[in-house]
C-alpha cells in the first residue's frame, strides 16, 4: 500500500475538548472488583496507549498500540510472575479518527500475526530470546505449562513460553502502510505489513532465525548489551525519521547491565538503526532523576525528537508527579558505538557483552554508583543528547493519569498525548497466592476510573 494524499482540514487544538475518550469494548466482566466487592471488574479493550503514531496522510487519524494484554502481578506455586486474565488476547494496532466535534471513533483494528499469519500472544518469551523467567499464570491462578492438561512440574511439565510473544510498547507507522513495533521482552523490533503480518525482525540474538534483515550481506542486530534490559522496562518507544530511512528507539529505564547494580542510574540508551546502510548508532539520554522513565519518542527531523519523560505517579494522588515533554537533539551528542578502546588514563573498552565500559564498569554501574560520573563522561568527550523542556504537561493540562506513553505529532505541530489505562485494571496486593485485582482509579478515594483519553498540546519550541 502506498501513501495517498488526503486533503483534510485538521482539527484545531483550540476547538478540542481535552481528555476526549477513546471508544472501547468490554473484554471480560466476570471478576470481582476488589475495591467494591459488590461490583464486577470491567476489563476493557481498550488497553490502547502503549504508543501512538500519526497516519501518514490523514491529518485527523492516528494509530495506537495495545499492551500485551490484561495482566496482574501474581505469586503462585511456580514463583512470582503475571496472571494473564485474558490468556488468548492478541496485541493489536488501532486506527482512530478525531472528528470535528472532538469525538474519537475507531476505524479498524489490525491484529498482530507471526510470519505465517497466525495471531500472536502477549505471553513471555523463552530465556534464549529475551525471557526473564517471568512465570505466566492462567485465569485460575495456575501456571501456564507446556501440557495444560497436566499439573505443573519443573521437569516433566515446565512453564510454557512463547517465541512469538510480544509486549508491544513502541510504534512507527510508515508511508507504505507497514509498521515497526518495539517491545519490552527481547527487546525485539518487528516489522509488520499493513495487515499485521510479521515481515522482518531485529533483536540482539544472532541465533534467532527470524532476524532476517541483511544489508550488504551483514546481519543487522541490536547491540548485545540490550539483552540486559530490565524486566518490563525494555524498548518503550520507537519512531522513524521523516525520510523513512532510520528507526530510533529508546529504553524505558536504566538496564541491568551487567546486573541489578545498574539500576538506580539516570542513564537511558537511545539506539538508531539506518535501514538503508545497516549502521547502528547509540546515544545516552540523562533522566532528570533515576526514578523517571522515558516512555515516548517521535521524530521531528533526522536529528531532533520530542520525548516523554515522567514519573509513574497519579497527579491526583501525589503532588510530586511529573509529566514532561522534552525536545532532544542528537547532532552534538556522542555516538558511543564509534568510541574505540583507549587509556585516557581511564581505561575505555568496547565489551562484546556489556557494551562500552570505563575502568571495568558499565555505563549503568558508573552512573548508579555516582551521579557525578556524568561529568567524568563529559571529560572523556562522551556527551549525552541535549534536551530542552517544551511542555510541562501538568502545568498545561488537567492531566490525571499515571502513564503518559502515546505521542502523536500532528501536521500543525501540536502533540497528541495518550495515556495507557492498563485495560482499566490494576493489582493492589497478593493475598494467599491470589491476585487482588480492582478497577484502575485515578484518585485515592477510588471514585474516578481511568480510561484511554487524548489530550492536545502545543510545544513551546
Amino acid at each position: 500500500m502506498t501513501e495517498q494524499k488526503v486533503n483534510i482540514e485538521i482539527i484545531s487544538i483550540v476547538d478540542f475538548p481535552q481528555g476526549s475518550p477513546l471508544p472501547y469494548s468490554v473484554l471480560d466482566a466476570t471478576h470481582t472488583n476488589a475495591a467494591y466487592p459488590e461490583k464486577n471488574l470491567e476489563i476493557r479493550g481498550g488497553g490502547y496507549g502503549s504508543d501512538a503514531a500519526a497516519h501518514p496522510s490523514n491529518a485527523n487519524q492516528f494509530y495506537v498500540l495495545t499492551d500485551r494484554g490484561p495482566n496482574a502481578d501474581f505469586d503462585g506455586i511456580a514463583g512470582k510472575g503475571k496472571q494473564f486474565l485474558v490468556p488468548n488476547y492478541t496485541p493489536s494496532i488501532g486506527l482512530f479518527e478525531l472528528q470535528a466535534d472532538g469525538k474519537i471513533i475507531k476505524i479498524k483494528d489490525i491484529v498482530l500475526k507471526d510470519s505465517n499469519g497466525n495471531p500472536i500472544s502477549g505471553l513471555p518469551n523463552p530465556k534464549a530470546f529475551g525471557g526473564t523467567n517471568e512465570v505466566p499464570y492462567d485465569i485460575n491462578g495456575q501456571p501456564m505449562t507446556v501440557n495444560p492438561d497436566l499439573p505443573f512440574d519443573e521437569v516433566t511439565n515446565p512453564i510454557k513460553s512463547n517465541i512469538n510473544g510480544l509486549d508491544p510498547e513502541g510504534l512507527a507507522a510508515l508511508k507504505d502502510g507497514s509498521f515497526w513495533i518495539s517491545d519490552e521482552y527481547g527487546p525485539h523490533l518487528v516489522h509488520y505489513d499493513a495487515d499485521g503480518v510479521e515481515i522482518a525482525r531485529i533483536n540482539p540474538f544472532a541465533h534467532d532465525e527470524r532476524n532476517n534483515v541483511f544489508i550488504d550481506g551483514k546481519q543487522v542486530l541490536l547491540p548485545a548489551e540490550f539483552t540486559k534490559r530490565r524486566a518490563n522496562r525494555g524498548m518503550e518507544a520507537l519512531t522513524i525519521t521523516p525520510d523513512q530511512t532510520t528507526l530510533v528507539g529508546i529504553m524505558e529505564s536504566s538496564m541491568d547491565n551487567p546486573d541489578k547494580s545498574g539500576r538506580g542510574s539516570s542513564l537511558v540508551r537511545i539506539v538508531i538503526i539506518n535501514l538503508v546502510s545497516g549502521k547502528i548508532e547509540q546515544y545516552l539520554y540523562r533522566l532528570d532523576i533515576a526514578e523517571h522513565v522515558a516512555s515516548g519518542i517521535v521524530a521531528i527531523n533526522e536529528h531532533e525528537f520530542y520525548l516523554i519523560e515522567h514519573g509513574r505517579k497519579f497527579p491526583l494522588q501525589d503532588k510530586s508527579a511529573k509529566k514532561l515533554i522534552y525536545k532532544i537533539n542528537i547532532s552534538q551528542a556522542t555516538d558511543i558505538e564509534t568510541i574505540i578502546s583507549a587509556d585516557n588514563p581511564h581505561i575505555i573498552q568496547q565489551n562484546d557483552t556489556f557494551g562500552l565500559t570505563i575502568d571495568g564498569q558499565t555505563l549503568e554501574q558508573l552512573i548508579a554508583e555516582n551521579e557525578a560520573s556524568w561529568q567524568l563522561l563529559e571529560k572523556l568527550a562522551i556527551k549525552p543528547v541535549k534536551k530542552t523542556l517544551v511542555v510541562d504537561v501538568l502545568a498545561t493540562l488537567d492531566y490525571p493519569h499515571d502513564k503518559l506513553e502515546g505521542l502523536w505529532l500532528r501536521q500543525d505541530g501540536s502533540l497528541g498525548l495518550l495515556n495507557d489505562d492498563d485495560f482499566a485494571l490494576t493489582d493492589t496486593e497478593i493475598v494467599d497466592a491470589k491476585s487482588t485485582i480492582e478497577q484502575k482509579y485515578l484518585d485515592k478515594e477510588k471514585t474516578i476510573e481511568d480510561a484511554n483519553r487524548l489530550y492536545l498540546v502545543m510545544p513551546t519550541a
